[in-house]
């Protein structure tokens, strides 16, 4: 089974652009991430899907392999697909360019997860704390009895009326089977899709299981300047 982890990166951020490209101790953003993926040992080829030269080259002449996009893309998804679609691979695994301090521990369950032959799609799912409940930016999933999700919301799920059960929050990596992700791309996006502004409810809705693996990975992306100093802050401390 051969295995490969995707970056999709753009330049252009709404909430804060360049930032993949902003300095982290003694390298960018982008570049954290994708040496810690490679350090990971999991994948046999690891590559940057951008939509920026600048991006582009900062991988390229650091040694590492990137692939430019030849179409505008909404979602990161859509991105990788577009990257793989040739590519003889199996399973492909999307980690987001804003993480610098992604893990081995957490992108080993996920692959781990696709020793199940019947796993189509996985992602990760961490405890939620209660400030996080209440954030829009937090995204709470909700799963069944096998870890299967059964929504993913914006809003805090489910309605606590006479008991407490708490959701998971969803952590935003995923792995696929190359011809799901393929067939993705190629579905237009769905109702809940856009009302929660979040891509992996098209899967849901096309009748496509997503397995939810816990962990207890924090993720720390990098979304404001406030986020990069924080960043900063860890990496000195």
């Amino acid at each position: 089974m051969k295995i490969v982890a995707a970056i999709p990166a753009r330049y252009n951020a709404s909430r804060f652009p360049g930032k993949l490209m902003q300095t982290l101790g003694n390298k960018s953003v982008i570049r954290h991430v994708y040496d810690n993926v490679v350090a990971s040992g999991l994948f046999d080829s690891v590559f940057v899907a951008t939509d920026s030269t600048i991006i582009y080259e900062e991988i390229i002449s650091n040694g590492g392999v990137a692939f430019m996009s030849k179409k505008e893309h909404e979602s990161g998804s859509d991105r990788i697909a577009e990257a793989v679609a040739n590519m003889d691979v199996d399973i492909v695994v999307n980690i987001q360019g804003d993480e610098p301090f992604i893990q081995k521990e957490a992108l080993e369950k996920l692959v781990f997860s696709f020793k199940n032959p019947t796993t189509l799609v996985a992602s990760l799912m961490r405890k939620i704390t209660r400030e996080e409940s209440l954030k829009p930016s937090a995204v709470k999933v909700v799963v069944d009895k096998n870890n299967n999700a059964l929504y993913f919301s914006r809003h805090p799920i489910p309605y606590q009326r006479n008991e407490s059960v708490e959701p998971f929050l969803h952590v935003g990596i995923y792995g696929y089977k190359k011809e799901i992700l393929l067939a993705f791309s190629g579905w237009k996006k769905s109702m809940l899709e856009q009302v929660e502004s979040l891509e992996q409810l098209r899967f849901l809705e096309n009748g496509i299981k997503i397995n939810m693996v816990e962990t207890n990975y924090i993720s720390v992306a990098i979304d404001t300047p406030e986020d990069l100093l924080y960043a900063r802050q860890l990496l000195n401390s």
